[in-house]
């Protein structure tokens, strides 16, 4: 697809498994056949949030996601901490730069040691612009296949319309239902969470949903624990914030 055609695709998608694959497809046009996407909301001064609350999006294979992600190593990627700082596109010759310059933390070196044996070396991260002091998205753009010198040559001709499609991809996810692994509610317990959110008392949810009120309280405890809180207000607004509630089905 064309950048036309491509932006016309996002503005229609219903699910971010379909948005995903063809993303993937129009990234690898580039020279970019890694991509890593992520987005908190849970953001702190110390912390990202529960990396279980992460949206994260990847064709990365197994192997790389559990020594990146699941073993914590994300956290002191030095792409990362830009990305948590700046907004826009940077090339990865910046890491380059840093091993020169002698500047990387141990940390930084065990992330760029483990990145090279996967070969995930050159590439770009896009940041991107944030709603609030606690979200942020970022995607990384690896091309295994190109050395650093040849993605900067295809950012400096097409980057442009590079970042345009991951800034409307990103906007577009942030629209669409999310079920974080483990957490999907289902569609009772949604339901339930839904009339609590229109100010229903559990007295009220009951006769709307033909249910006694004690399968209505089963119902929110589970979504409760399924969205890991502890009260049914932080429910609904943690299901609100991953879209599942007051969605269409797709």
């Amino acid at each position: 697809m064309n950048l036309h055609e491509y932006l016309n695709f996002l503005s229609y998608t219903k699910t971010l498994e379909e948005l995903w694959d063809a993303h993937c497809r129009q990234m690898a046009k580039y020279g970019f056949d890694r991509l890593l996407y992520g987005y908190t909301q849970y953001r702190t001064a110390t912390s990202l949030g529960d990396p279980e609350d992460f949206v994260i999006l990847t064709n990365h294979c197994s192997d790389y996601l559990e020594g990146f992600l699941q073993s914590g190593l994300y956290f002191h990627a030095p792409m990362l901490k830009w990305a948590l700082n700046n907004e826009g596109a940077a090339s990865w010759s910046m890491i380059r730069d840093m091993m020169s310059s002698g500047v990387m933390t141990p940390e930084e070196l065990k992330v760029y040691e483990f990145n090279k044996s996967c070969g995930v070396t050159d590439g770009y991260t896009v940041s991107f612009n944030s709603v609030s002091m606690r979200t942020k998205g970022a995607i990384s753009l690896a091309a295994r296949e190109h050395t650093q010198e040849e993605v900067d040559a295809v950012w400096e001709e097409h980057g442009d319309d590079i970042l345009l499609m991951n800034n409307v991809a990103h906007l577009k996810i942030l629209t669409l239902p999310y079920n974080a692994p483990n957490r999907a509610l289902t569609k009772r317990q949604r339901e339930a969470l839904q009339w609590v959110g229109d100010g229903k008392t559990t007295q009220d949810i009951a006769l709307l949903m033909g249910l006694t009120s004690a399968t209505v309280e089963k119902h929110l405890r589970l979504a409760r624990e399924a969205l890991s809180v502890e009260t049914t207000a932080q429910a609904v607004l943690k299901a609100a914030l991953q879209n599942q509630m007051f969605v269409m089905e797709a």
